[in-house]
C-alpha cells in the first residue's frame, strides 16, 4: 500500500500559494509567494499577503514558525499573532532580503536566527 496524497508532506510550491495562514487568534491573509536561497535550495520565508487588513501589505515569515499545515482546510497555522505580523518590519518586493532586514525580523520577533544555530552553521559549511 502507498503513501495517500493526504499522508504525503511534499508539495509542491505551487500548490501552497493561496493557503490561509492562521495566526493563533484568526486568519490573517494567505500565501502568495516563497523566498528561496539558491545556494542551498532552502525556502527561507513564506511572501503572506495580508489581504484581510487595510491596507493590506505583504510581510515575511520562516518556515520554522509554522505548528502545522493542515493540507485537507489548505490552512498554515504559526505561533504568531495577527497583532505580531501586523506590526512586524516591513517587507518590499522590490528589495532583496538581506541580513539587516532578517537581523530585524527575527530580533522583532524574538526568535533564534537560523544563521546563528550552530546545527544549521555545520549544515551550510557542508
Amino acid at each position: 500500500a502507498g503513501i495517500s496524497e493526504e499522508e504525503s508532506h511534499l508539495r509542491s510550491y505551487k500548490e501552497v500559494r493561496g493557503y490561509h495562514i492562521h495566526a493563533e487568534n484568526g486568519d490573517i491573509g494567505h500565501c502568495d509567494d516563497f523566498i528561496a536561497e539558491d545556494d542551498f535550495w532552502i525556502t527561507r520565508y513564506l511572501v503572506v499577503d495580508t489581504a484581510n487588513w487595510h491596507p493590506a501589505r505583504r510581510v515575511v515569515l520562516s518556515p520554522e514558525w509554522i505548528e502545522k499545515i493542515n493540507w485537507g482546510d489548505k490552512k498554515i497555522h504559526v505561533d504568531l499573532t495577527k497583532d505580531q505580523i501586523k506590526n512586524c518590519p516591513d517587507y518590499k518586493p522590490e528589495e532583496p532580503v538581506n541580513r539587516v532586514y532578517e537581523m530585524r525580523l527575527y530580533d522583532y520577533y524574538g526568535r533564534p536566527k537560523y544563521w546563528e544555530d550552530v546545527s544549521n552553521r555545520e549544515q551550510i559549511r557542508a
